[in-house]
């Protein structure tokens, strides 16, 4: 095979492009990678793992603030913002030198440039200026998403920000105001609140986080409200007015009018697919809504051309992007990897206190036409939640009355990112409700929070 011919060449390599690119490799198929700017993409470098560096120095301050209440005097407390960017920004530097040695590890070419399909079984890779061409017998798109922008709102990246921006700010604004309430705006929300700044949050929908349960969205916004943020929902940013350091912003709720002016403003209002200037036109590749249209294996109209992850469409998440890859290779290997199954994505948000969820929340249970059963368990009642500090949170669970299947678990609380993974554990090796109770949970841990909402489900809590 000609050194510009190869098995699959995966455009993009962020978590989806990246791992499919090591799967291939595994799989003993000549692989390519193509990325235009870092390796790792926008979660690696922008996105999933800076970001929780930057909580983590938010989460430090915040615990230290407190630590009276444990007995510890850390005297007159400051930070230095500098450090903090500075921290986050090293380690996703490391961590996209750590795939650039995975791709060698796993013999997958790493091509520098911007890739546009260029025929069937053809792409074409611009760098500099100059052109190169590749073919290979299947092409992987993986080249994600970018932060949507509205009409009147866009971001400047001087006063209105995107998260970029908002992740490596030169001075800490005093206020700001967030549009939008999902993941990304609610984390953000969270860091600068955590350090000291005044947050409004606005959201169009009725209430926060509204992929959530509903019980899980209403105890996180009394929670953020006792910290001190500013939640308007059901309310529309109209206009935002610019002055040399500030934003005053034209707000509209249930009828009425009304400005705030802040220092800064965050744009978090969803994302859009990366389907520009690849080469889609002419070709049977469907886009819907900014979008990839695939099938269960992540194939497009086009034989040979697949998409995955974010350009694929919602949940978008990481994790998912990397299980489609997989399962996209693994099909185009001969394997038979089982289709993806949503229902068994986790979910997290890393604000305070932090967010996870797996498969249906109540309502959607009840709308499907199942007769459920539901439990649920206040960190108040965890020994370990108490002994460290953190009695604010909650574990719902749903259960089809009839069959005993765990249709659905959601967490709020001090480390749930990490629990929630028992629960799609249990989902994914379709547990019922008789093998949750009889599982040993071990003592004193938060987790037993998740056996106890199961318990609770059927009449049998312990500890409340």
């Amino acid at each position: 095979m000609a050194d510009n011919s190869f098995d699959v060449i995966v455009v993009g390599s962020g978590p989806g492009g990246y791992v499919t690119a090591i799967r291939a490799g595994q799989l003993g198929l000549k692989t390519a990678i193509v990325e235009r700017d870092k390796l790792g993409g926008i979660c690696l470098n922008w996105g999933c793992i800076p970001t929780k560096a930057l909580l983590r120095s938010a989460e430090i301050y915040r615990n230290t603030q407190h630590g009276k209440d444990f007995g510890i005097n850390a005297g007159s407390l400051t930070f230095d913002l500098k450090q903090i960017v500075k921290r986050s920004r090293g380690i996703a530097d490391d961590h996209s030198k750590g795939v650039a040695y995975l791709m060698k590890k796993n013999k997958v070419q790493v091509i520098e440039g911007s890739a546009k399909l260029a025929g069937s079984g053809k792409i074409s890779v611009e760098k500099d200026g100059k052109k190169s061409d590749y073919t290979a017998k299947h092409i992987i798109l993986a080249t994600g998403a970018r932060a949507r922008s509205l009409p009147g709102l866009e971001a400047d990246g001087k006063l209105v920000w995107t998260y970029r921006e908002a992740m490596v700010p030169e001075t800490f604004p005093k206020s700001l105001l967030v549009i939008g309430s999902g993941a990304i705006g609610i984390e953000f929300a969270s860091f600068y609140r955590t350090l000291g700044a005044e947050v409004t949050v606005v959201e169009v929908l009725p209430r926060i986080l509204a992929v959530e349960d509903e019980e899980i969205s209403k105890f996180a916004h009394k929670q953020f409200e006792k910290q001190g943020m500013k939640i308007m929902t059901g309310a529309a940013v109209k206009s935002l007015k610019k002055g040399d350091n500030s934003v005053t912003v034209t707000i509209e709720a249930g009828g009425k009018t009304s400005e705030i002016t802040v220092e800064r403003v965050i744009s978090a209002v969803g994302i859009v697919g990366n389907v520009e200037n690849l080469g889609l036109e002419g070709t049977k590749v469907k886009v819907d809504r900014t979008h990839v249209v695939i099938d269960e294996w992540c194939r497009t109209g086009e034989p040979g051309v697949y998409a995955i992850g974010d350009l694929a469409g919602p949940p978008w998440l990481a994790h998912k992007a990397s299980h489609e890859g997989v399962m996209c290779v693994e099909k185009i290997a001969g394997l038979h990897p089982h289709p993806l199954d949503t229902t068994r994505i986790p979910g997290c948000t890393y604000c305070h206190p932090q967010i996870a969820s797996v498969g249906l929340t109540e309502a959607a249970a009840k709308e499907k036409g199942y007769q459920v059963k539901v439990g649920r368990f206040p960190f108040v009642g965890n020994g370990k939640a108490s002994a460290i500090g953190e009695r604010d949170g909650m574990a719902k669970v749903v259960f089809d009355a009839k069959t005993g299947e765990l249709l659905g678990a959601h967490l709020i609380g001090a480390e749930v990112t990490e629990l929630i993974q028992g629960y799609v554990i249990g989902k994914t090796l379709e547990t019922t409700e008789a093998e949750l109770m009889d599982t040993i949970f071990p003592h004193p841990t938060v987790s037993e929070v998740m056996h106890e909402a199961v318990l609770d489900a059927y009449g049998r809590v312990m500890h409340v």
